[in-house]
């Protein structure tokens, strides 16, 4: 299930798939890895060898200097998941006198790849990094994405520095980016700086990562932000060759450092809109009929949510761990239909708005691992310095929703074919047990969806009187690791 909150790429109810990046994983045993599934959707599995020459080539030359700022000086910190590699983003957080200062240093992928060549054209094919529990499959070789572009500390890297200042609300009240050289000086994980922050030890450069967060949480329910917060299914290695299933929480951490990223794209899109031309990450808002229909199945469930209340303050008083308020969040994901990608080059587009976040976003601050975010960039770095917008973007512009739509529905085949092999994996020996089980959604008399968790699992149940938010026993009748299927019916 997703993780809590609606993040940049997506806002479904598909389960999420690990977060440590470019880990190396213990060896599995025989058949039981995820190469079915890399065949079955043709997933890339080498690049041209022009494209890694070209990297090789532009890799050796001396980034060019002589437009960036030397920002050496900013005590800049990455925070990612253990043993992550591609480091797109480094932050600093200072205090002003009536508010905060971000410096948010994104890897400047575009000073490596050069437009038309065999890397773009291969980028471009690719669209987005795609991650199994056993390996990537990177957008850009590793020798850039995890090595010459990455913002690996004590290294100095070309970047796209963003500097936004908030006021005391946590409102953005001046933006400015430019290319400038950076150097990080630590490589954070997300569980360090959770333990720092309990203990009152944080490192001095994100210390007031949490008031920042806080109030950026904040602001996003007073913008009308639909946030699900769903737990997170993940497979990870279960250290003998196998694999298995794990229900990870969202640390509190996660969700500050996301506003972070937030934050810059929302100052990104509002560059796009005033100077007319960019690309946008839009989902529309959803339909009052569509709102009405959630809150009745809410009443029904025994949540209260008064007729006035927006989805975005009834979703944020919920806890997903009761299990009618975990049914009433995986059923408003029905809130969040139609996320596409909305380019445009004469003027504002009439629908610019991201539901899920409560305002026009764009993607900037992952472009090692996403293709959209080399071009948006460039188009925010032109609008700041008052020029034109590089031709090469201009004519990329057009064809970047659809190329991202595609690898937007392959990243989603892959998420869900490895949750579903895992799970038909962990079941495959315990046919004819029984499980306590939560109802997710019942889209008929007689059969629905239901959550386990223990192994977390998410499948389908047949059975009368299924009813979304109750709490039932169910029996495994099917768990087919060949076809990755499972299935209960009710006990």
């Amino acid at each position: 299930m997703a993780a809590a909150g609606v993040p940049p790429g997506g806002t479904g109810v598909a389960a999420a798939l690990p977060t440590g990046r470019s880990r190396t994983e213990l060896g599995p045993e025989p058949g039981m890895d995820f190469s079915a599934i890399r065949a079955e959707l043709g997933l890339p599995v080498d690049y041209p060898t022009a494209a890694l020459a070209e990297v090789e080539q532009t890799v050796a030359q001396p980034v060019l200097t002589g437009t960036r700022v030397d920002a050496t000086d900013l005590p800049l910190v990455t925070v990612d998941p253990p043993g992550a590699k591609d480091l797109d983003q480094a932050v600093l957080v200072q205090r002003r006198r009536s508010g905060f200062r971000i410096h948010y240093a994104i890897a400047d992928v575009a000073a490596f790849v050069m437009p038309g060549g065999a890397l773009d054209v291969e980028a471009r094919r690719r669209g987005q990094t795609l991650y199994l529990p056993d390996g990537n499959v990177p957008l850009h070789p590793a020798r850039l994405s995890e090595d010459a572009a990455s913002l690996l500390p004590d290294q100095v890297r070309a970047a796209v520095l963003w500097t936004i200042d908030l006021d005391s609300d946590g409102l953005p009240v001046r933006v400015d980016v430019h290319r400038a050289l950076v150097r990080s000086v630590a490589q954070l994980d997300y569980d360090g700086v959770q333990r720092s922050l309990r203990l009152g030890d944080p490192h001095p450069s994100i210390e007031l990562l949490p008031e920042v967060g806080r109030l950026r949480r904040e602001q996003a329910v007073l913008r009308g932000a639909i946030e699900l917060g769903l737990p997170e299914q993940q497979v990870e290695s279960d250290g003998g060759g196998g694999w298995r299933l794990v229900l990870r929480p969202r640390l509190v951490v996660e969700a500050w450092n996301a506003e972070i990223s937030l934050l810059t794209g929302m100052c990104a899109a509002e560059m796009m809109l005033s100077a007319g031309i960019g690309v946008l990450r839009t989902v529309p808002d959803p339909e009052p009929e569509t709102v009405a229909g959630l809150r009745r199945s809410a009443t029904r469930l025994g949540v209260d949510w008064p007729v006035d209340t927006p989805p975005a303050i009834a979703l944020a008083g919920l806890d997903p761990i009761r299990p009618e308020a975990l049914a009433v969040h995986v059923a408003a994901t029905r809130l969040l239909r139609g996320a596409g990608y909305t380019a445009f080059g004469d003027g504002a587009p009439a629908k610019a708005n991201h539901a899920g976040i409560g305002a026009s976003y764009a993607h900037v601050t992952a472009p090692l691992r996403r293709l959209v975010d080399r071009y948006s960039a460039e188009v925010c770095l032109a609008v700041a310095s008052d020029r034109e917008v590089p031709e090469w973007v201009h004519a990329a512009l057009a064809a970047l929703p659809s190329a991202m739509g595609s690898s937007d529905r392959v990243a989603g085949q892959v998420e869900r074919a490895c949750i579903a092999q895992a799970q038909a994996w962990s079941l495959a020996s315990r046919i004819g047990e029984e499980f306590a089980a939560t109802v997710l959604r019942v889209p008929n008399g007689s059969a629905g969806e239901v959550f386990v968790a223990d192994p977390p699992v998410i499948a389908r149940c047949t059975g009368g009187g299924l009813g979304e938010g109750q709490q039932v026993r169910v029996r495994l009748v099917e768990a087919d690791p060949a076809r990755r299927d499972v299935a209960f019916e009710v006990a």
